[in-house]
């Protein structure tokens, strides 16, 4: 196996991006089918250990971002990454078309509600980011917002998102949430095949929407808007990871490797007990033992 380093994937803070520069796919980290199911179970098995010191620490929280294209795999990387953990310490939220309640609060209302609770795991398939990505992309959207005219030069307005979403997560990792956002990066060509797939094969023709032929339009302007989002947002406390989503499995890997350096990091332990509550735990023991 070829050892994953996250580093390599880490959008540095402050540096601009050139997603041409960056690859969609990368020599797999695994050889052969049997070797990647290995490995993806260790992760697991591990995630799920880390997340069991993280309930019970309850001390941390953490923050998980997924961004993409159509068909990069968001929905796979969770379900396997994610499948050992237990469903009482997880939360996923996946962000929609704003509703008429959302638009009548600034745009990072929503997600504030669905922030994960100390000693939880929350996953954001898609997130507030599609505030500076597909709003940036398509006026209309950001028409609908109703935002006082003078707020809406365009000189202006990304880069002060751009700050109200860096204060937003400074001011999380104060109080003990550490976030990990993972751009999923897909090339035109990859995409083109997995969308030929749900049509051709039946099984995921639900998978597939007119709406996703429409948005392959406009890719360079999602480019775009990816490239100054990332360079703009990856901090020290709240990295963006490119991760190439040319091969899925590659993918899992990579992301289920950096969540478990990033927890391992945090040296999580359960509650060590007082003397005085190991002595009235072993008093009911004896009870137990001694009653039957």
């Amino acid at each position: 196996m070829k050892k994953i380093d996250p580093e390599d994937f880490r959008v540095p803070r402050g540096k601009k991006v050139d997603l041409d520069k960056w690859p969609t796919g990368v020599k797999p980290v695994y050889h052969s089918e049997e070797e990647y199911q290995t490995l993806l179970t260790e992760h697991i098995h591990e995630l799920s250990e880390q997340q069991n010191r993280l309930y019970a620490d309850d001390s941390y929280a953490l923050l998980l971002i997924f961004q993409a294209m159509d068909a990069a795999g968001k929905d796979s990387a969770i379900k396997h990454v994610m499948s050992g953990v237990n469903p009482q310490g997880c939360q996923v939220f996946s962000f929609k078309h704003p509703s008429a309640e959302e638009l009548d609060h600034d745009f990072l209302w929503n997600a504030a509600r669905k922030l994960p609770e100390r000693g939880k795991i929350g996953i954001f398939n898609r997130s507030y980011y599609e505030e500076v990505l597909i709003v940036r992309v398509h006026q209309d959207i950001l028409d609908a917002e109703r935002l006082p005219k003078a707020l809406l030069d365009s000189k202006h307005i990304w880069r002060g998102r751009y700050a109200s979403i860096v204060n937003l997560e400074d001011h999380l990792h104060r109080n003990g949430t550490r976030i990990l956002k993972f751009f999923l990066h897909l090339s035109k060509e990859e995409q083109r095949k997995r969308f030929l797939k749900r049509i051709d094969e039946r099984d995921k023709n639900w998978k597939f929407s007119v709406d996703d032929l429409k948005e392959r339009r406009y890719w360079k302007d999602y480019m775009k808007a990816y490239e100054e989002c990332l360079g703009a947002t990856s901090t020290k406390t709240a990295p963006w990871y490119i991760v190439p989503a040319d091969d899925k499995s590659t993918t899992r890997l990579i992301v289920s490797r950096i969540i478990l350096d990033t927890l391992k990091e945090l040296k999580l332990e359960y509650p060590k007990l007082s003397p005085d509550r190991q002595q009235e735990l072993r008093d009911i023991r004896k009870l137990l033992v001694k009653r039957g």
